[in-house]
């Protein structure tokens, strides 16, 4: 090569380098699902930028991107319940930054506000709803603390005008051993109380069906006297309504007897077949 062109070619490289650098410089792109911050010389600018390639001040300004993505982030509360007794819940909080206000959480909060301006407040809400409610009524109101711990963080948060909270899951409510143990003790207790109701209401159902079957009884044992003095027959029409079609084995006798007028003549059927 000749030694004439080394140098030339090297200096056509710093150019270059120099060019790329310039270009990457006073250029940005800025990614789908967030909204970029220009920063110049250390002042915030009072719009943010949309998604997309645009041009920049080389050197004295940087774009930082604000997540405005629905987000996903845990909260632990230590909290009290109306007797005393202490609760820990753990808490999923979806949440996300609106466009309207990416330059207020970008200067107030660097732009990721979940610890400085969400959690303290989810925790404070939280807390104030498990105050009114007993452990019993903690540990099976899930959906109840979820609503109202919601409603007031959106409120403590200026109703959604700086962040939009979009929802609150109760992952886990932890009691003490002891007092978990006392919670049980009472649900069995109180499964035992309804088992001894239903078992008790069941046998004065059967009391009171026994008793309706022995009035109806006694009230047809009434009908039947009232229609044998009324009728004498009447004994003669139940004997012959029950008759099976064979001659009795036994006659009765006696002078009390008067069974002996009661019977029926012997037919055709009674006699033994001739072999």
């Amino acid at each position: 090569m000749n030694p004439i062109l080394i140098p030339r070619l090297v200096g056509f490289a710093v150019v270059l380098f120099i060019l790329v650098i310039l270009g990457s410089s006073t250029s940005y792109v800025i990614d789908p699902g967030t909204r970029g911050m220009k920063v110049t010389l250390g002042k915030t600018a009072d719009q943010f930028l949309p998604p997309g390639f645009g041009f920049k001040a080389p050197f004295i300004t940087s774009i930082v991107e604000v997540n405005v993505r629905q987000k996903t982030q845990t909260v632990k509360a230590d909290c009290f319940s109306s007797e005393l007794q202490q609760v820990k819940i753990d808490l999923s909080v979806l949440y996300r930054v609106p466009e309207a206000s990416v330059v207020e959480i970008y200067r107030k909060y660097s732009g990721d506000p979940f610890d400085s301006l969400i959690a303290p407040r989810v925790q404070e809400a939280v807390k104030e709803v498990t105050a009114l409610l007993t452990s019993e009524q903690i540990v099976k109101g899930r959906e109840e603390i979820k609503k109202k711990t919601l409603a007031a963080v959106t409120l403590k948060l200026k109703d959604g005008t700086l962040l939009v909270v979009e929802d609150i899951v109760v992952r886990n409510i932890n009691l003490s051993p002891e007092f978990e143990k006392a919670i049980e003790a009472k649900m069995v207790a109180e499964q035992q109380a309804n088992q001894a109701r239903f078992t008790q209401l069941q046998t004065q159902v059967e009391a009171e069906t026994a008793v309706i079957s022995a009035k109806g009884e006694a009230e047809a044992i009434r009908v039947r006297g009232d229609a044998l003095r009324v009728s004498p027959s009447f004994l003669r029409w139940k004997i012959v309504e029950r008759w099976n079609g064979r001659s009795p084995m036994v006659i009765p006798s006696g002078p009390d007897s008067s069974g002996a007028a009661l019977l029926l003549p012997i037919g055709p059927t009674d006699k033994p077949a001739t072999p």
